[in-house]
């Protein structure tokens, strides 16, 4: 960029074009050497420009904040764009030192009451949590405009304050399409699908934005089916989906392993052309990977993706951990080094989740060491508890106790309940008793804690102190989750829940069949494993009451609908799958010639053959 005047209007005009720093790093030393920096006009630009540029070109915007207090020691006076932008900076940074500085010197300058800097501060409070301030600074505020009323209600919605949102919102002078889209976004952060449902008809005009947050909020919420509604809806109104709005019902498909409606959403993500989008296929391959098809996420991971970023690498690799392919998951990691993509401390999570899955406790002690002394990460609770699995599920459950007692920072309830878990396992009833009075006094509430205890206990057959968990429990009024599976059969998912509701039509179906089916069992030689049921009830009771777990429901359900041999089916559950479970399923699987895929909450069972892909190691 060639310097051809001394003009201060001409240098503007020079500051003008200005759109990246090097440009405006070629403009400086000039107006510094002629002089022009003591003209208020030519140093409020050069500060105007240097804070956008540094604010969109940086991945710190508080060298913005530096160059102005380089300007200012040379006694420039900032303007109000000057206070907007380096406001905008501090917000940016969540720097809220820097940003009650800017504060207090626009009131000295007598710019806080201007109309874009008092609305930048109402931002740059919120941005910062400071939710008190920023309603204050709005207060002061002689005529808030539409930006500064939508920043005051996202501040409210961001402190959890949606009463105080909605009044807000209510007595606005005017709404643009923004104030709408907050206050969606601000109804389904908060779970109040309702409102937001009534509001989104309420609009008089929806845009991309009101689409995606209706998806992505009742998918993040759990509300598949709305989730889909409004996906559909949206292709019905003729408009494009955009990367937010596909990545939501993505997500929805993957929480609830909708693998057909998955598929479907696959080929139209091609035909439109946003597989060039790294966050679209990342969530595909999510998609795929939590759905029960290990081998489709492979498949986009390898031929699909032209770009690969650290959440691809990790994505695939946490893909591995969960169907128990250990040796796969560090062969990519591997792989991942060679590309020159350095490892995060969620990917060290996921290859040490893999050997914890995996039974490979030499390799996860070897990458614990990799992540604290080659890429200097310092562990965080998660690492250590993957740590404390890794022994646990191995059976080395001293060395686990040992490791968790020994760690640097204090092991929470999540800590010594995978212990539990572990104990649970390998039937170890001493250390089970003081691992639960560790967690008593962590998360003295916690129903999965008292039901593990007690189910140690019966399996040891230590009936009266299984009585006596019981008896606590129902003391202290402390319930256990209900179990529950949901299975996609046509596209639409089912949902059945412990026990059964045998009176509704689709549970009088799955009812119907898991009888059938339990009874070709028997034929094969299955006894029900009742060990573990409360010793209280007859024999036949037990039965019963573990003949009728979810996932047995739900695939009773599935070989009902889809007939025939060599349909997958494919379960999702909530919790931990039972010993009893994971043998009926092997057993299904090999007398009615179908592959199950079981995913419950720690992995996924792949049941072929009268085999399990876990290796019954799990």
């Amino acid at each position: 960029m060639a310097i051809v005047t001394h003009q201060p209007l001409q240098c503007l005009s020079l500051l003008r074009g200005c759109k990246t720093l090097s440009h405006l790093k070629q403009v400086q030393p000039f107006v510094l050497k002629s002089g022009l920096d003591a003209d208020p006009l030519v140093a409020g630009k050069i500060i105007l420009v240097a804070a956008i540029t540094l604010t969109d070109e940086s991945d710190h915007p508080n060298h913005s904040l530096l160059i102005f207090n380089q300007m200012r020691r040379h006694c420039l006076t900032p303007d109000s764009f000057s206070f907007a932008f380096l406001l905008k900076a501090a917000a940016n940074c969540r720097t809220i030192h820097a940003g009650a500085q800017l504060h207090s010197l626009s009131i000295h300058h007598g710019l806080d009451a201007h109309l874009f800097v008092g609305t930048t501060l109402v931002s740059m409070y919120a941005e910062c949590g400071c939710i008190a301030s920023a309603r204050k600074a709005f207060d002061k505020m002689p005529q808030p405009n539409v930006v500064a009323w939508n920043a005051v209600v996202t501040a409210c919605f961001r402190s959890n304050d949606i009463k105080g949102g909605e009044d807000l919102f209510a007595v606005m002078p005017w709404r643009n399409q923004t104030s709408w889209n907050l206050m969606l976004a601000g109804y389904t952060k908060a779970g109040e699908l309702e409102s937001a449902r009534r509001l989104f008809y309420e609009m008089p005009q929806h845009d991309p934005v009101s689409w995606s947050t209706m998806i992505v909020g009742f998918a993040s919420n759990g509300h598949f089916d709305d989730a889909c509604s409004f996906f559909r809806d949206l292709l019905r109104e003729g408009l494009k989906p955009n990367e937010v709005s596909l990545t939501g019902i993505l997500s929805a498909c993957a929480q609830s392993g909708a693998f057909e409606n998955g598929k479907i959403l696959h080929g139209h993500i091609m035909k439109a052309g946003f597989s060039s989008i790294v966050a679209v296929t990342n969530a595909l391959l999510d998609m795929y990977s939590r759905c029960g098809s290990i081998e489709m996420a492979d498949q986009v991971f390898i031929q699909e993706m032209g770009k690969k970023n650290i959440i691809s690498w990790t994505s695939m690799i946490a893909a591995f951990a969960m169907y128990g392919y250990g040796e796969e998951a560090i062969k990519l990691f591997s792989d991942m080094e060679e590309f020159g993509t350095k490892p995060d401390w969620i990917t060290f999570i996921s290859i040490l989740y893999a050997c914890s899955h995996a039974g490979l406790v030499d390799k996860g002690r070897e990458f614990f060491h990799i992540m604290t002394h080659t890429y200097r990460l310092s562990p965080s609770i998660e690492h250590y508890g993957c740590m404390v699995d890794l022994y646990g599920r191995a059976g080395l459950l001293d060395e686990a106790y040992e490791f968790a007692t020994r760690m640097p920072i204090e092991p929470n309830a999540i800590i010594w309940r995978t212990l539990l878990g572990a104990c649970s396992i390998h039937g170890n009833v001493k250390l089970a008793e003081l691992v639960k009075q560790r967690l008593s006094e962590l998360d003295p509430n916690d129903a999965g804690d008292y039901v593990l205890l007690s189910n140690i206990y019966a399996v040891a057959g230590k009936w009266k102190d299984v009585a006596e968990v019981r008896g606590s429990m129902s003391k202290q009024s402390i319930k256990k989750d209900p179990g529950w599976s949901s299975i996609e059969v046509d596209k639409a998912v089912y949902k059945f829940v412990a026990g059964g509701d045998g009176s509704s039509r689709i549970g009088v179906e799955a009812n119907k069949k898991l009888v059938e089916i339990m009874e070709k069992l028997k034929d094969e030689g299955y006894m029900p494993g009742v060990g573990s049921v409360l010793h209280d009830i007859e024999d036949e009771e037990k039965e019963g009451a573990i003949v009728r777990h979810s996932e047995k429901l739900a695939v009773a359900f599935g070989i009902a609908r889809t007939g025939g041999v060599g349909k997958t089916i494919r379960i999702v559950k909530n919790l931990r799958v039972c010993r009893d479970c994971h043998v009926v399923m092997k057993m299904i699987s090999k007398v009615y010639g179908r592959e199950i895929i079981v995913r419950d909450r720690s992995r996924f069972h792949s049941f072929r053959a009268g085999s399990c892909s876990c290796g019954d190691y799990w």
